[in-house]
């Protein structure tokens, strides 16, 4: 994949696939396989048909929302984050998803319209040009997702464009500590499955703080590549070199407040 485009339309043709299908999914490429994804079934808001198992935190946790906000998760996918924000924020918040595949957003609309809630939408758009007013966001939250967009620093401008004076997000994402091999990174299915677009730490931050944020590692965990997606695309041997090697994949919370 040597494109903005290209990588665009791999990941808006595989999460559209992984939209119509009833059971967990993954975040690593494997249709049965959520290897990276956090547990979410004891959290108020969670409904079952909207979690793939296609996150890698649990970002809400760290976003310090509260009644009244209005919260914006992009890569909103079939509404899981969604629906937990609002159980935070109340009647009196307001949850807006954002999501770049069709399927996605008719999916997540389906499962909110069985809920009822006036106050929850989803809508059409990328995160690198969001469908969203300036200054119009308290919290921004995300899970695994970003690592998936082509320009980290157009998506962190746009974070900043829609936050309000003050306004923080909480994103779950994956970094990498030490370099991925080749053959990973140039891999649409290791890219699918947030892995060949994990950016070094120092990388990372740097992009965030460019942008106009604070920002500080809030929660991290070590992730290992399952050996099914490493033999996918390179050898046996080279794979376990790999996974002896002192590169890593790291799952990440990162709360970052904008700066004024």
């Amino acid at each position: 994949m040597d494109s903005a485009n290209e990588i665009k339309e791999v990941v808006r043709e595989k999460y559209g696939k992984l939209a119509v299908q009833s059971t967990q999914s993954g975040c690593c490429g494997s249709t049965d396989v959520s290897c990276f994804a956090d547990d979410y079934t004891q959290l108020a808001g969670y409904v079952a048909e909207a979690d793939l198992g296609l996150g890698c935190g649990v970002p809400t946790e760290i976003a310090q929302m509260k009644p009244g906000d209005t919260v914006l998760d992009l890569g909103s996918g079939a509404g899981n984050d969604v629906f937990v924000a609002r159980a935070i924020v109340g009647d009196s918040g307001r949850v807006i998803g954002v999501d770049m595949t069709e399927a996605m957003i008719e999916k997540a609309r389906a499962n909110g319209g069985k809920l009822g809630y006036t106050n929850i939408e989803f809508r059409f758009g990328e995160i690198e040009a969001l469908p969203v007013d300036d200054n119009s966001i308290d919290v921004v939250i995300s899970n695994c997702v970003l690592n998936l967009v082509p320009s980290k620093e157009q998506a962190f401008s746009e974070i900043w464009r829609v936050l309000k004076p003050g306004g923080h997000f909480s994103i779950s994402d994956i970094i990498v500590e030490g370099e991925l091999p080749e053959a990973v990174r140039r891999s649409a299915e290791a890219y699918v499955g947030c892995v060949a677009g994990a950016m070094p730490k120092t990388d990372y931050l740097g992009i965030i703080e460019q942008a106009g944020f604070t920002a500080r590692i809030a929660k991290q965990k070590r992730l290992s590549i399952p050996d099914e997606l490493l033999q996918e695309i390179m050898s046996a041997e080279e794979a376990r070199e790999f996974q002896e090697s002192n590169n890593q994949l790291v799952s990440v919370t990162v709360y970052g407040e904008k700066r004024a």
